[in-house]
């Protein structure tokens, strides 16, 4: 991913996971992302059952492949599946929003 790219989706992702969580939940669950490489993962926190500090459930997953967003979804077993349904597109936000309605109930149960 190019310096441009990464700033650009850095950008929208800090946008919506500020605005996804009502602020007076966010003491109880957080939104938040990773940029690794290609990847861009999306990761919902709550606070850990068992001492301090917070604890991850992965989202969903962006991968730019051959200049295309592919969506990916998580297992029970943490292996990512391509949602083949959902077809690559050079647009990132178009993706995201995608999964924000999650109309299969893949990402957001």
């Amino acid at each position: 991913m190019d310096d441009f790219t990464k700033t650009r989706v850095t950008k929208i992702m800090e946008k919506y996971v500020e605005t996804k969580i009502p602020k007076h939940l966010q003491n109880q669950i957080k939104m938040t992302f990773k940029i690794r490489g290609n990847n861009v993962t999306l990761f919902e926190e709550r606070p850990a059952y068992v001492g301090e500090g917070w604890t991850q459930l992965d989202i969903a997953q962006f991968r730019l492949d051959q200049n295309k967003w592919k969506v990916y979804w998580r297992d029970s077993k943490d292996k990512w599946h391509w949602v083949e349904d959902i077809k690559p597109d050079e647009d990132f936000e178009k993706q995201l929003k995608i999964v924000d309605k999650d109309n299969r109930g893949l990402f957001w149960g």
